[in-house]
């Protein structure tokens, strides 16, 4: 079952509260705290909703666990497998192969350092930063990865950072350095400051976490530590044939996996790209004006129809609600949104609104949701937002609770859509996934 104890998660994630206050200068200042982490500052997001209401809120990266033991036990071994063979596996001209975890996550390769140490890592446009196991670190998680050997390249620089990151779901801590970071045969970064990590939570133990590190996408305002992300190091040292990057997501189900081309794209989906503007500097975000079933006019979106009261005049979380931003994010395991959209929606298609259940014999009978973002709709069938266990004959939503003003469009939303990232423009390109 794919959504295993979805009620206790639910309760985890909706652990994420907006805190409003006045800055030094009277603006309403909203701060989002995860009361599920005490004692870290944590890696944040900084934004802007809209009228001067700003909002921190912490890097997403949200990993689903619940794969049954059998299960588990399978894909250790899998990995223990792949994980003894990755050097004779040659990297590709411009693109990264990613092996899919039963749609939890994807992961692919990298090399660090000179001669090459190999890792595998989450490919993770909802972070900024590259990480890998340091050698010293004596965490579990840490000791059931690789572990970076400073004294093994001969390129490698260290310095005196610290670094501090947590994730929606998961905490690192470490040291920071810069190495040589081989993507594929044709791209490698020669300057590209990680992480070597002294401290990983259990998040990041096997068998949950296959994957030994992360390789950040997005920009460096969303890296922690002022540290360039290694796509603005691909385009200051240009080192990409072109300054984008496509990502193909395929379902489990339809036993496939995934890739990133850097670099350049699947040139047979340029004519249906829908190209939607990215809001900021920091991540893959865009605007997010509606959830629409069917063909019903009603809005789902809590708050959307703020934007056009009559009055003008809006209470601060109203003005944070109709200004909601939407994140495209390859490190989530699902689509996580605010309580109360979710709530009507699961309620609208006959989902228990807090086990995310729903008898299996309605799908036939569901219609798709369509969700606004930068202004244009994108559609997800039944069949794509929800989650059929034919071995457990149990259906479920492909969407949780988190926070009421960030949606993470995760995994399912992106093994729906090609999508291409221009780092240039600041924008994203759409096109739905042939099968």
């Amino acid at each position: 079952m794919k959504l295993a104890s979805v009620a206790i998660a639910a309760v985890f994630h909706t652990a994420v509260c907006a805190v409003v206050k006045l800055d030094s200068d009277g603006t309403p200042e909203l701060e989002f705290e995860d009361l599920t982490v005490v004692g870290q500052t944590g890696a944040k997001i900084h934004t802007t909703f809209g009228d001067g209401v700003r909002g921190d809120f912490k890097i997403p990266l949200y990993l689903k666990d619940g794969l049954d033991p059998e299960s588990k036990r399978q894909r250790r071994a899998e990995r223990s497998r792949k994980m003894k063979s990755f050097t004779e596996q040659p990297l590709s001209n411009n693109t990264a192969i990613l092996t899919n975890v039963k749609d939890y996550y994807y992961y692919g390769y990298i090399g660090v350092g000179n001669p090459p140490q190999k890792f595998s890592v989450v490919f993770d446009t909802g972070s900024s930063n590259v990480w890998v196991p340091g050698e010293a670190c004596v965490s579990d998680a840490c000791n059931e990865h690789r572990q970076f050997k400073n004294a093994g390249s001969t390129t490698f620089q260290s310095s005196p950072q610290k670094i501090q990151i947590q994730y929606g779901t998961g905490f690192i801590a470490g040291d920071v350095g810069t190495d040589t970071v081989q993507v594929s045969k044709s791209l490698v970064l020669r300057n590209q400051s990680f992480a070597m990590t002294s401290q990983e939570d259990k998040t990041f133990e096997l068998p949950r976490s296959q994957f030994d590190g992360l390789f950040g996408l997005g920009f460096t305002g969303g890296a922690e530590g002022n540290i360039r992300s290694p796509v603005d190091s691909m385009v200051q040292e240009n080192v990409l044939k072109s300054p984008l990057f496509g990502i193909k997501l395929r379902r489990d189900s339809l036993s496939g996996n995934g890739e990133i081309t850097f670099g350049s794209y699947d040139t047979s989906y340029t004519n249906n790209l829908e190209w939607i503007g990215v809001y900021g500097d920091i991540f893959w975000a865009t605007t997010m004006e509606g959830i629409l079933y069917g063909d019903e006019p009603q809005n789902y979106l809590y708050g959307a129809d703020k934007v056009s009261a009559a009055s003008g005049v809006l209470a601060v979380e109203e003005k944070a609600r109709a200004s909601r931003k939407a994140l495209l994010d390859t490190g989530s395991s699902l689509i996580y949104g605010d309580p109360f959209s979710l709530a009507a929606m699961s309620t609208r298609i006959g989902a228990n609104p807090l086990t995310g259940e729903i008898p299996c014999p309605v799908l036939a009978s569901l219609k798709p949701f369509h969700f606004v973002l930068g202004g244009k709709r994108f559609t997800m069938q039944p069949e794509e937002y929800i989650f059929h266990d034919p071995a457990t004959g149990i259906c479920e939503v492909q969407w949780m609770p988190v926070s009421d003003y960030l949606w993470i469009m995760g995994i399912p939303f992106l093994q729906t859509y090609y999508t291409v990232y221009d780092i240039k423009d600041h924008r994203i390109g759409l096109a739905r996934m042939r099968q």
